[in-house]
């Protein structure tokens, strides 16, 4: 399956270069059409390139047309209004494009890539995503960086690239303090399990964190502790390790649950990197970016190092509302270290720039390193300020070299029908693992209502892809930059762009072959064209083939959702084939090519959506 888009993109970029071969850089800019009767694809790049010569836009698209070929993929071009050429794919075309497609030469459904090819210069892209705090339990918080990670992930590795998973899980800091302290109070008292205790991670926090805030004295332990902890402490280490162990064990169900694929060896978490923070202090300091304010070590960036030769001094890059330059702390009064230490350590292990130890013995001093080409920080945007300060930190400090792409992919949040923040009724905080419960019990109770008959396992066995499918599937359908209103009616419903809409549309056509007792499987033999007659059938096999470009298309800018708006438009065209073009009860060789298109249609479903973390149910 090619990537029609980048194909006619690079034959009018060639047209447009040979007829004007004085601009090389004009672009092409060819989109899909919004509308079918101005073609498939339009080439909206004549507009542009006529501003700049100064001459009517008809002209150049005319110029460009002279030198155009695509007369083995597409209709003869037209231009229509100011200059834009429309451009329509022929059917013989497609049908030959889409039989290649057809062809499966492994029996693992993993290996069936329709036909997509691989990146031509694959990278090693670090993909920093879900890092929940080991405190307490996951919450509805943790769902989006979760979620829109793994689906990168999962895209970034279809596309062919070397994807490293890194869960920066915050296990580090000065909340564990009154976590070990209650532990240790607890084993002293010899009064309870510990075990037992740990198994409702929230009360056992909540609990904590009331001693915390109301018992000097347990205040007064647990800052201790932190510095125990800190330095090694062989009690306190024990203690801390026993939750956290606890606090994984919750992740992990929460992940199998998902679906996410990540697992004990894809964590990093900040305790990682505890060793090496003082070499990382040192480097910046090594570097001239370090300034001591109120006692502790500041980085304030600033646009360029000043040259002592000159009177003019830099300007700060990042600056607070009354002027003032801001800060990035680095190393407290106290000599502890911060959220951006540790992040720093990261980039400099995630590139191989590490500095010098004085610690040879560090963990995280291994041959280990990922040496990445990118680095994906799937995180809230309410930390865009610190990623750019971090980023450019990292990059004057010789942490991320050149060459080397950091990236913050930021989200927006979700909201409950209030418009704020979503909560439990009683203001809460939302648990995930009974967001997940209430997800499957809600499906469940659908499920039952349209098809009582199926055995309850069955029952059970789609309610959960459908009941988690629909969770993902709304958040990933939206623009990952807005904020967006959580609702149970919606996100469940049969129709419109659901998780169990495109589920059913996959189901649907399983059911056809089931009826017929075709074997999709028999179907997938040769590369034969798929002929494409009726104007659905053409319609269908045209948006078949948009999947590789709805792919590269969702990787550009790390946008999900432009991958569920594909497969949904791709439901939409088979429901309009489904209902206009009768399957089993054609004839041959009719029915042979109209069920070789459906089977590639739910093939490229279940692709699209396994891209997305989502399953598919043969019946619903």
């Amino acid at each position: 399956m090619p990537n029609v888009r980048r194909i006619l993109d690079e034959r009018v970029t060639a047209a447009l270069r040979a007829a004007f071969p004085d601009v090389p850089d004009a672009p092409a800019i060819v989109t899909p059409s919004q509308e079918e009767r101005f073609g498939d694809y339009q080439a909206n790049g004549a507009m542009g390139l006529a501003k700049r010569l100064k001459r009517k836009p008809r002209e150049v698209a005319e110029a460009v047309l002279a030198h155009l070929d695509l007369a083995d993929l597409a209709e003869k071009p037209e231009i229509a209004g100011p200059g834009f050429i429309n451009l329509r794919l022929k059917a013989d075309w497609v049908a030959g494009q889409l039989g290649a497609a057809n062809q499966v030469r492994s029996e693992r459904s993993e290996d069936d890539r329709l036909g997509v090819p691989r990146a031509e210069r694959p990278e090693t892209v670090v993909v920093d995503y879900s890092a929940p705090n080991l405190a307490k339990e996951m919450h509805v918080g943790h769902l989006r960086s979760t979620i829109i990670g793994d689906a990168l992930v999962r895209m970034l590795e279809f596309a062919g690239h070397k994807v490293v998973r890194q869960n920066h899980v915050g296990d580090w800091g000065t909340q564990f303090g009154m976590l070990i302290t209650n532990l240790l109070r607890r084993e002293w008292g010899n009064r309870v399990d510990l075990s037992a205790s740990l198994e409702n991670l929230e009360a056992f926090y909540v609990d904590s964190k009331f001693k915390f805030d109301g018992d000097d004295a347990f205040a007064a332990e647990a800052r201790e502790n932190v510095v125990r902890l800190q330095q090694g402490d062989r009690v306190c280490r024990r203690h801390w390790r026993m939750y956290i162990r606890a606090s994984l064990r919750h992740c992990e169900k929460i992940y199998k649950r998902l679906g996410v694929r990540l697992n004990r060896r894809d964590l990093k978490p900040e305790s990682a990197y505890n060793d090496v923070l003082p070499d990382i202090v040192r480097a910046l300091r090594g570097k001239g970016l370090l300034t001591e304010s109120e006692g502790a070590q500041c980085v304030f960036l600033k646009s360029a190092i000043r040259d002592p030769q000159s009177a003019i001094p830099a300007k700060p890059l990042f600056v607070a509302k009354d002027g003032s330059p801001l800060p990035l702390i680095v190393q407290k009064s106290d000599e502890g270290y911060l959220y951006a230490t540790t992040d720093l350590a990261a980039i400099a292990f995630r590139t191989g720039r590490l500095p010098p130890s004085a610690n040879p013995q560090s963990a995280i001093r291994n041959p280990q390193s990922p040496r990445a080409d990118r680095i994906l920080y799937v995180v809230d945007a309410r930390q865009s300020l610190h990623f750019q300060m971090l980023f450019e930190c990292a990059q004057q400090a010789g942490f991320a070299p050149a060459g080397v792409h950091l990236e913050h992919v930021a989200f927006g949040t979700m909201m409950g029908p209030d418009g704020r923040p979503f909560k439990t009724r009683e203001g809460g905080t939302v648990k995930l693992m009974d967001l997940l419960d209430e997800a499957e019990k809600r499906a469940l109770d659908l499920v039952t209502q349209k098809n009582p008959d199926l055995s309850e396992d069955e029952r059970k066995r789609i309610a959960q892809i459908v009941g988690i499918g629909a969770v993902k599937y709304a958040d990933l359908s939206q623009n990952r930059t807005s904020d967006y209103v959580f609702s149970w009616e919606k996100m469940l419903a049969l129709d419109g762009n659901t998780a169990p809409y495109m589920q059913y549309a996959c189901a649907r056509v399983r059911s056809i072959f089931r009826k017929g007792g075709h074997d999709e499987k028999a179907l997938r033999g040769d590369a034969a064209p798929v002929p494409l007659a009726a104007p659905q059938e053409v319609a269908l096999g045209k948006a078949v083939l948009r999947f590789a470009e709805a792919v590269e298309r969702a990787l550009e800018d790390y946008r999900p959702n432009v991958l569920a708006a594909y497969l949904y438009d791709l439901a939409q065209a088979f429901t309009a084939f489904y209902d206009a073009c009768p399957v089993l009860p054609s004839p041959e060789p009719v029915r042979t090519h109209r069920l070789k298109l459906c089977d590639l249609v739910a093939r490229v479903i279940e692709r699209g959506l396994g891209l997305l973390g989502i399953e598919t149910a043969e019946r619903m």
